[in-house]
């Protein structure tokens, strides 16, 4: 009875200003606009676009990082990223109108300013953050590359690397960082998921590579973690300076001198040495964006504040409670100035129909109701004769304590009975509650099942059935597999 569920719970993103200006304060990206706007015709570049190794120096004198041994290094950085996102173009020197062109690789280009550096200042906060998507691109790759070191050897006299020796496979590395940020996100955005808290990275290595009906873990399994630890060690040091991450490395104290790796954690020792790791609300949506990109469906709360009250109740089918009432409010909002009795009558015109979903919607326009103003009261009196509406009208009206409430008749009742369920089941909510409500439902009144099979509603065969199985009284549970089987012998018949 399921609709088609979401793969992810929605996500709560900050405003597109808010995450403009956390793009803008990025730490790599704030280099990368220093060295674009430092940039003149007297910048000397390589054919390749980097800033030849004689102009690093001052190009780390420039951000400031004369002290720092890792200056050269982060300049070189930053560069790469001004001219992977356009805040500089780079002329080829092997390009230009009446150069040598047998100069080869050693000659020099020159770099100026990119269209993308006055749209930083000037733009809208989209052009921002496409901007700083091209950066986190670029960051990404950089992420699961080798290290120089790696292929320094296998490099050829005409620069291709030699790939097959280096035993290094980009989509294979590409799809795991991209799989461990996609739980990271899926921990990040899930109700039961660690809110503000960091993840520890042997867990985080652990979902990659441990299967999931594994008991104990291996020392064979146990070693893949330690290895995937320190890989996502190298990768989150790389990731953290454009945005998206706050980490706080593996205490390298852990580190062994053979290996260069830290055992995953004891029971006893302290987790946060190992290595944490947490998405910021920037991360949130640059991961969300790549896996959109890829076909992904990743819903974020807002999303359906502007379309129809069909795909409103559709939407939030299975969504989290606190995030659908979310989505609902906003959705009320937009349409605020129309007032609360249009807005009624969409709703309850959406949650008509007679097929698997049907419940669930009527249940969230129950719900979204809740939300609505005594001014929508018009709309829900005119649906008071509705077989499928009528109950949970008369119960919107009860609990405003609105006056001539006409009494429903019983079939209403036993209807209304079969559809609360049917929606529950749908819902796939917590079991107790689940028991609670067909217990209670099903007590309220002397022969039930006598009467519930008759109900003319698609669900009433599930729904008996779905008592027998989760009604705790024996006697009664048989008692609702006989009026299922009735139920069924009638739509057959």
């Amino acid at each position: 009875m399921s609709a088609e569920r979401p793969s992810l719970p929605p996500v709560r993103l900050h405003s597109e200003a808010e995450l403009a200006r956390d793009a803008l304060a990025a730490p790599l990206l704030v280099r990368a606009v220093r060295l674009a706007r430092w940039a003149g015709p007297t910048t000397r570049v390589g054919a390749g676009g980097e800033l030849v190794e004689a102009q690093l120096p001052a190009a780390a004198e420039h951000l400031g990082l004369t002290d720092d041994e890792d200056g050269a290094a982060l300049a070189s950085e930053a560069w790469r990223l001004a001219v992977d996102t356009g805040l500089v173009d780079v002329e080829d020197p092997q390009d230009e109108d009446g150069l040598d062109e047998t100069a080869g690789d050693d000659a020099e280009g020159t770099a100026t300013a990119g269209e993308n550096l006055a749209l930083l200042t000037s733009g809208s906060p989209q052009d921002v953050l496409a901007i700083w998507l091209d950066g986190l691109d670029a960051v990404h790759a950089d992420a699961t590359a080798p290290a120089f070191d790696d292929f320094a050897d296998l490099i050829g006299e005409d620069g291709s690397v030699d790939f097959e020796a280096l035993d290094w496979d980009p989509e294979a590395e590409a799809e795991f960082l991209d799989g461990v940020l996609g739980n990271l996100y899926l921990l990040t955005v899930s109700e039961a998921g660690p809110a503000d808290a960091p993840v520890p990275l042997p867990a985080l290595a652990a979902s990659m590579v441990v299967p999931e009906d594994m008991g104990e873990p291996t020392d064979d399994v146990l070693e893949q973690v330690s290895e995937a630890m320190m890989r996502l060690d190298d990768q989150f040091r790389v990731l953290e300076p454009i945005g998206i991450v706050a980490y706080q490395p593996v205490d390298e104290a852990l580190l062994t001198e053979e290996g260069e790796e830290a055992t995953p954690p004891a029971d006893d020792e302290d987790v946060t040495r190992y290595g944490m790791v947490k998405l910021t609300p920037l991360g949130l949506y640059g991961i969300r964006e790549r896996m959109l990109e890829a076909g992904v469906d990743a819903p974020a709360v807002g999303d359906l504040a502007d379309k129809g009250a069909d795909a409103l109740l559709d939407g939030i089918a299975h969504y989290p409670e606190e995030a659908a009432r979310s989505e609902v409010g906003l959705w009320l909002a937009q349409r605020g100035a129309a007032g609360a009795e249009p807005a009624a009558a969409e709703l309850l015109g959406a949650a008509r129909g007679a097929d698997e979903r049907a419940p669930l919607r009527r249940l969230h326009c129950q719900q979204a109701l809740a939300l609505v103003g005594p001014e929508a009261e018009p709309a829900v009196r005119a649906v008071l004769g509705d077989p499928e509406l009528g109950g949970l009208a008369r119960v919107w009206l009860a609990e405003r304590g609105a006056a001539d409430v006409p009494a429903p008749p019983e079939s209403m009742i036993f209807w209304l009975a079969v559809d609360t369920i049917a929606a529950q089941l749908d819902a796939d909510g917590d079991l107790d509650e689940l028991q609670e409500l067909v217990e209670g439902l099903s007590g309220q009144h002397s022969g039930f099942f006598d009467e519930a099979w008759r109900v003319d509603h698609p669900a009433t065969a599930d729904v008996l059935e779905a008592v027998g199985r989760l009604h705790r009284d024996r006697k009664i549970a048989k008692e609702a597999r006989k009026a299922a089987f009735k139920a069924r012998s009638r739509t057959k018949g």
